[in-house]
């Protein structure tokens, strides 16, 4: 039976202390419908392979635990349960809680953060995150509570952006840039200690770094075929850094943007009027060691490292 924790409709988790953290819940803070609408159709193509990975030799089967972090509106929670697993959905932004409840009424829905997750250690068979490392300010402490949840023995799967971005990745970007909108100087990065490649090497780096050395990585790449009015309505609406930074211009500066997003999509486009945007992501994947968990747990590890 699908229930949240938390009051979809308020914060329901504490303040974030780290600025990146903070920043991100600004950006995505009420947007799930436009998320869905928009990026949120992007985000959905890696999902039939990212589950492959996760439940392939998990022992994840029918009735196994899985666990979708950043859940957003629940699209990788849903082709889990169509596969017959246990599913618990999670996600930090109470309107992404809310539709992702609606979505599951087979799920348990939670909302939650990382790099703390309300679980046990061990909970899960899989662990699955859909991009969420782009979204933390604390990519190796969230990993490490990843790993923490997950039974020796399980696995993990998780997708990132892959840098330098693919041409349609950078399409809006390169608008914004075109328009002449400098970024503004107070959006927060990840601290240099914090950051890691976005390649094949520094995704299984990081996993390596949080004791996960038999990690393996890949590239995907495809088109995402959108009409050009949806993928502009994503940064409309204000969502993620673009849409911040878009939103917070006078209307003559949007109408700029808006043109030379439209000058460049021309590079792109198809007869039929989409948009053709060439995108890539990595998935890396990793069992958990069924022997040799760090004493006292994979949160002993970030604490004797000092960042926990």
């Amino acid at each position: 039976m699908t229930h949240t924790q938390g009051a979809p409709g308020a914060s329901g988790t504490p303040a974030p202390s780290d600025p990146f953290d903070a920043f991100e819940r600004r950006a995505w803070g009420g947007k799930a419908d436009a998320y869905a609408r928009s990026f949120g159709l992007l985000c959905a193509y890696p999902v039939p392979e990212l589950l492959d990975a996760a439940l392939d030799a998990t022992g994840a089967t029918a009735g196994g635990r899985v666990l979708d972090v950043g859940a957003g509106t629940g699209t990788v929670a849903a082709a889990a349960l169509a596969r017959g697993v246990e599913v618990t959905a999670v996600d930090a932004e109470p309107s992404m809680v809310a539709a992702a409840a609606r979505a599951l009424p087979g799920a348990d829905v939670r909302l939650a953060t990382l790099p703390e997750l309300p679980f046990p250690d061990g909970e899960f068979d899989a662990v699955i995150g859909n991009f969420v490392l782009n979204h933390v300010g604390r990519p190796r402490a969230a990993l490490a509570e990843l790993c923490r949840v997950t039974r020796p023995g399980g696995r993990i799967a998780v997708t990132v952006w892959a840098y330098p971005p693919a041409p349609g990745q950078s399409l809006l970007g390169r608008a914004v840039a075109a328009a002449g909108v400098p970024r503004p100087p107070d959006f927060p990065t990840l601290a240099p200690d914090e950051d890691f490649s976005r390649t094949e090497a520094g995704l299984t780096g990081l996993f390596a770094d949080a004791r996960l050395p038999g990690a393996t990585a890949r590239t995907l790449a495809w088109d995402h075929r959108v009409d050009p009015d949806t993928w502009w309505s994503g940064p409309a609406a204000g969502i993620a850094s673009v849409g911040q930074l878009l939103t917070a211009q006078p209307p003559s500066v949007v109408a700029a943007v808006r043109a030379e997003f439209d000058r460049l999509a021309e590079e792109f486009a198809t007869p039929e009027g989409l948009l053709a945007l060439p995108h890539t992501a990595l998935l890396a994947v990793a069992d958990v060691p069924r022997h040799g968990r760090p004493p006292g747990g994979f949160r002993a590890l970030l604490e004797e490292e000092g960042t926990g």
